[in-house]
């Protein structure tokens, strides 16, 4: 699969790099522009098609998180490259599909196109608003326990649409209540991955049977019902692996 790419640096050294790079190593990747601040790359962004942005952080302007917001929704995958490595959780929990320190490494590199081919590709297979991979009756005939201040209650696992963590503690939510319990995230997602679960992002865990609809943009989100939910990058193709 080709990607179309753009490259935002505000250093031409470093933009002739990794132009460098990617033709030697990811000829794949087709570079379409490059923009060497925040106010440029926002005209090219509005009016070009891409697939994959590489996006410094630091730039004139403004920082790569200012140009994010600024552009809102979009359908590309960002990859971070900088020499600064504190950005990177907040890029890879928000923006980012990869994250690369310089000096770049070739292998690193590599990596991050692949992953980034990997999503585009998953994502041209998938149609939106087709039904999920039919779960066994096994499975939607399981049932889980969660503890109450009296003992314990039964909730049959196909009830359950969706968990949101909050602290050490986890909302648990079905068709029309939701309830808060003593267990974290992390533990009903070792309960439920193998029951037609997924973990789509750090505080939201789904059962992907409830999922009507993927929609593209700003890390992606699922819709389940009236309620929509963001998907990190990171987590994007264990997510595809439910449609078929």
């Amino acid at each position: 699969m080709n990607l179309k790419a753009i490259i935002v640096e505000d250093e031409q050294i470093s933009r002739e790099i990794l132009k460098k790079y990617l033709s030697k190593y990811c000829p794949n990747v087709t570079i379409l522009a490059e923009a060497s601040n925040v106010d440029e790359a926002l005209q090219l962004l509005r009016k070009t098609e891409i697939d994959l942005l590489f996006l410094d952080v630091e730039m004139p302007f403004g920082t790569a998180f200012d140009l994010l917001d600024r552009l809102g929704n979009r359908d590309f995958e960002t990859v971070f490259v900088t020499a600064y490595d504190q950005y990177a959780k907040e890029a890879l929990n928000q923006q980012a599909a990869y994250y690369l320190l310089k000096p770049i490494e070739i292998d690193e590199l590599i990596k991050a196109v692949d992953i980034v081919k990997s999503i585009k590709e998953r994502e041209e297979e998938v149609n939106i608003g087709l039904s999920i991979k039919e779960q066994s009756n096994s499975q939607l005939n399981d049932k889980i326990t969660i503890p109450t201040q009296e003992g314990f209650e039964v909730i049959p696992v196909k009830d359950i649409i969706y968990c949101t963590a909050d602290d050490n503690y986890t909302n648990v939510y079905l068709s029309h209540k939701h309830k808060l319990v003593s267990k974290t995230l992390k533990h009903f997602e070792d309960m439920l991955t193998d029951k037609g679960f997924c973990r789509i992002h750090k505080s939201h865990l789904i059962n992907a049977s409830h999922v009507t609809a993927y929609k593209k943009g700003k890390g992606g989100s699922v819709i389940l019902g009236d309620i929509e939910l963001p998907v990190s990058p990171s987590r994007k193709l264990e997510l595809f692996k439910f449609f078929s």
